[in-house]
């Protein structure tokens, strides 16, 4: 069993549930564990199986407590779930810390639905795992092939879900995929979409369209994908679908922008808001993107600094204007 703990600061590493206190009481194990004191104000919690050779192994949860042993400040939460959450499923949990006196996040069920052409027929010869980040933290890798919903498969494509179950992550920003294999094989992955499995948008996408070849001299391969854009309504969502299955496509032949930012000198001119940018054509207008993910920087927009941002959309035509705005969250 393992343990990931995050803060206002960052998370820690995977915590192993070792020291044992002496003492135990009856279906109550204690442990003490030491965190880095840099992680700030605790809020939330992921616990699970790190090991994902033995396909029997369960554990089944009743509550969890968690207390500072120099402040006594403690959190309790009853579980009563058992991992995996499913046969061969998620062998991960999270949830929130709700502190006295502070409003916790709440846990939300994602749906990760994988556009690709050949995973389905390689599922059985392939690991893979997602984990996705946004502004709340990340999920952790994520098994993807472990128990699928909603498979369709139509000529040369294929999709099919994964529900992925965090606490709120806020606005999303990338997906890490990791592929390994004993056996030479080729996956080819066109879009991931990631939503809310309550709300009908947004919707992330983040385009892969790679081929992913395994074999014994690379057994294991990692990609950083960062998002491409935000669908925020139904027209944009219908377009995406109708194009999905057309070669040479919108969808495969968007124009890439590079942006850059140059924040002021002057004393408050940076900004901790989610600053979002729109383009403006002779013949469209794109979508709104978040100006999260800087090339340069962890934290954008800081005082005197170069911001370089990398969007894809449709086509525009020539360039006429921009709107570039936040949304007054911060500092």
């Amino acid at each position: 069993m393992v343990m990931v703990f995050y803060g206002s600061n960052g998370k820690s590493n995977p915590v192993s549930m070792e020291n044992k206190v002496e003492h135990q009481t009856e279906n109550q194990i204690t442990y003490d564990i030491h965190l880095p004191s840099d992680l700030g104000m605790l809020y939330k919690v992921r616990l699970g199986l790190q090991s994902l050779e033995n396909n029997i192994s369960q554990l089944s949860l009743r509550h969890f407590k968690i207390q500072n042993t120099s402040t006594l400040d403690t959190f309790s939460l009853t579980i009563n779930k058992t991992l995996p959450l499913s046969p061969n499923g998620d062998r991960w949990i999270e949830f929130p810390i709700q502190w006295p006196l502070k409003e916790a996040l709440s846990v939300v069920t994602y749906h990760l639905t994988v556009f690709s052409r050949n995973i389905l027929n390689e599922r059985n010869l392939v690991h893979m795992t997602a984990c996705i980040y946004g502004t709340h933290g990340d999920t952790g890798d994520r098994s993807i092939l472990q128990s699928l919903q909603n498979v369709q498969q139509e000529d040369k494509n294929e999709s099919f879900l994964v529900i992925v179950d965090a606490v709120d992550l806020g606005e999303l920003e990338k997906i890490v995929l990791s592929i390994s294999s004993k056996t030479d094989c080729k996956l080819e992955v066109k879009i991931l979409h990631v939503q809310e499995a309550a709300k009908e948008h947004p919707i992330y996408v983040f385009e892969v369209n790679e081929e992913f070849s395994v074999s014994a001299n690379k057994p294991e391969i990692q990609r950083e994908i960062p998002g491409s854009f935000v669908i925020r309504g139904e027209k944009q969502m219908n377009d995406i679908d109708n194009n999905l299955n057309k070669e040479g496509s919108q969808v495969n032949n968007l124009t890439e922008y590079t942006i850059k930012v140059y924040t002021g000198d002057k004393r408050g001119a940076g900004t901790d808001a989610n600053v979002h940018i729109i383009l403006f054509g002779n013949e469209d207008k794109s979508e709104v993107f978040q100006l999260s993910r800087s090339l340069e920087h962890q934290n954008p927009f800081e005082r005197g600094k170069v911001d370089t941002f990398m969007i894809k959309t449709k086509k525009l035509g020539s360039l006429r204007s921009i709107e570039i705005g936040h949304d007054g969250k911060g500092f």
